[in-house]
C-alpha cells in the first residue's frame, strides 16, 4: 500500500516541532542504507516555509509544509545519470548514496526545491520519509509524530481517499504525481475598515458586496463591531467592492488581488442628504 503524507496549513501554527525533529533525526546519524548523515547546516529536508501577507494592520501569516514530493513521476528520477533514485513498495523515493556522485542534476531539475547537495560527502540529500523507523516498525516519521496539531499527517493512501479527492498539489498543473496532499491551500483575502470620519467613529453592520469582475461571482459580509471586514479564501483578479449602510451613501471601490492580498484600509462613508 502506497505511503502519502497530508498538509494542513489551517491546522500549523509554525512552532517548527517538524522541521526540528527532522534535524534531530537526521543530523550526525548515519542510517545507511536509508540515509547518510544530513550536515548540521544547510539542509532543510523538511521546512515550514513563513508567509506574511497584506498589509499592516490587516496582516496575516501562512506556514506552509515544504518537503520532497515522493512523485510517481520524478523530473529529478529522469535527469540521473547513476539511476540512484529507488523507489520502495510504499512510493516513498530514496536515493542510493552508493550510486550518487553528486553531479548535481536532479537538483536543478527538483521544481520544488527538496534535494540538498552535501559537499562533504559529495552526494545528494533529500527526505527519506524517515524510511529507517517505518522498517523498524514506526508508524510514522518523526516529522509527522511531532506535530501536535495534526497539521502533519501520514499513512496509507485509502486512509486517506476523503481528503485526497478535494486536496490540491503544491504546484498545480503538472503531471508529477505527488504524495503529499494540501487541503485548505491559502487563497487571497481582502480587509478593510468602515469607518464614519465626520463623527470619528467605525460603522458596525455595514453591508459589504463584492463582485468578481471576471466572473461575476458574489461574495457578501458585514462590518464586525469594530468596523472591520474581511473575505478570505477568494480568486486572485479584479474586484469591485460596494458599501452599503443606511443612511449613508453608497459606495464602491475597486480592489485587485492579482499580486497579492490587500488591506484597502479605511473606507469612509458620508451620510445621505436624505438623512
Amino acid at each position: 500500500m502506497k505511503k502519502v503524507f497530508v498538509f494542513d496549513p489551517d491546522r500549523c501554527n509554525g512552532c517548527l516541532c517538524c522541521q526540528i525533529s527532522c534535524k534531530d533525526e537526521h543530523c550526525d546519524n548515519d542510517w545507511s542504507p536509508y540515509a547518510r548523515p544530513q550536515p548540521d547546516i544547510g539542509h532543510f529536508w523538511l521546512k515550514i516555509q513563513e508567509e506574511i501577507r497584506g498589509q499592516v494592520p490587516k496582516v496575516m501569516i501562512t506556514y506552509m509544509a515544504r518537503l520532497c514530493q515522493h512523485c510517481d513521476n520524478p523530473p529529478c528520477e529522469k535527469v540521473c545519470r547513476q539511476n540512484a533514485f529507488e523507489r520502495r513498495e510504499d512510493g516513498l523515493l530514496l536515493i542510493n548514496s552508493e550510486l550518487c556522485d553528486g553531479c548535481l542534476a536532479c537538483v536543478e531539475a527538483c521544481p520544488y526545491d527538496a534535494i540538498f547537495s552535501n559537499s562533504d560527502l559529495g552526494i545528494v540529500q533529500k527526505c527519506t520519509g524517515c524510511a529507517h523507523l517505518l522498517d523498524s516498525g514506526w508508524e510514522v516519521p518523526r516529522c509527522v509524530d511531532s506535530c501536535s496539531h495534526g497539521a502533519l499527517r501520514f499513512g496509507d493512501e485509502s486512509d486517506f481517499a476523503d481528503e485526497i479527492a478535494r486536496a490540491e498539489a503544491l504546484i498545480p498543473g503538472n503531471d508529477h504525481s505527488p504524495h503529499v496532499y494540501y487541503l485548505n491551500l491559502p487563497k487571497r483575502f481582502i480587509g478593510g475598515i468602515i469607518v464614519d470620519i465626520e463623527q470619528d467613529e467605525v460603522l458596525a453592520g455595514a453591508r459589504i458586496t463584492l463582485e468578481n469582475k471576471k466572473t461575476g461571482e458574489i461574495s457578501l459580509c458585514n462590518s464586525d463591531c469594530f468596523g472591520d471586514f474581511w473575505f478570505k479564501q477568494i480568486e486572485a483578479s479584479e474586484y469591485c467592492l460596494y458599501v452599503e449602510y443606511k443612511g449613508y451613501l453608497t459606495r464602491m471601490i475597486e480592489v485587485s488581488t492579482l499580486e497579492e492580498d490587500k488591506n484597502v484600509g479605511p473606507i469612509v462613508l458620508y451620510k445621505s442628504i436624505a438623512a
